[in-house]
């Protein structure tokens, strides 16, 4: 089964400043396409884009903004005329006890991990119609699947996003539009900013967790399948992580 050729497409990443978005876009400009770094750490994504050179560009956006991603998508329409790949990557998360969470927790894990990838896939839906292997990617977790405690509300919103992706594949086949949702296990990456940077080393450290490049690997082997080809869903942990 011969792969796509990746070159010249055009990806928009979320959450692109580090870890797995980063990854995704060195791996997809390795292949040949261009990538739109979207992310709100502006000194973060310019720099990147200029190490990874002329097929990546930055934009600052906050994806819970709605009207920051209406400006990212019209930006992309003049720029490059259409769309090939957005990878929903953009998420935060706190950790804690459900009884001693705050509705401020709620709204921003939800804003950001549901409304704002809402948002971003119902922008880029017209960008896509028309090009051969357009997909929509979205990182879950494994915790869209497993409850977790301590992850209450997190775990809802990775819910959420399975759920969405159900649905939506197939309100979009008829058109062509793949829709693909990624689900990692334990990762080294920022993500757990409120968990004691210790605790996390432990965890990940006892159980080898995935590099974020495991995972780019996943987003661009979706990709790169024949347009006909839809790869649904991709649970990847690493090997020790017996559990969610």
């Amino acid at each position: 089964m011969k792969m796509q050729d990746l070159v010249g497409k055009v990806a928009v990443i979320t959450g692109a400043s580090s870890g797995i978005g980063e990854a995704t876009a060195r791996l997809l400009v390795s292949e040949g396409a261009h990538v739109v770094l979207v992310a709100r750490r502006r000194e973060r994504i310019e720099a990147l884009a200029k190490e990874i050179g002329g097929q990546a560009s930055a934009v600052v956006a906050d994806v819970s903004d709605a009207s920051q991603v209406g400006e990212l998508f019209a930006l992309v329409r003049k720029t490059f005329g259409g769309l090939d790949l957005l990878l929903n990557n953009a998420g935060l998360g706190f950790s804690g006890a459900f009884v001693d969470s705050t509705p401020e927790e709620w709204h921003r894990m939800f804003d950001t991990n549901v409304i704002g990838l809402l948002s971003c896939t119902q922008a880029a839906i017209p960008l896509m119609k028309g090009r051969p292997g357009a997909m929509i990617a979205s990182i879950s977790s494994t915790d869209g699947r497993y409850g977790v405690e301590g992850w209450s509300v997190y775990c809802a919103t990775k819910y959420a996003v399975v759920g969405f992706h159900e649905t939506l594949r197939k309100e979009l086949g008829a058109d062509g539009i793949r829709v693909s949702v990624i689900e990692p296990g334990a990762v080294w990456t920022e993500f757990g900013h409120n968990v004691p940077e210790q605790a996390l080393r432990e965890r990940r450290q006892a159980l080898d967790a995935l590099h974020a490049e495991d995972v780019a690997q996943a987003v661009v082997y979706a990709f790169a399948q024949p347009p006909r080809v839809l790869v649904q869903e991709i649970l990847v942990r690493p090997v020790k992580q017996v559990s969610p």
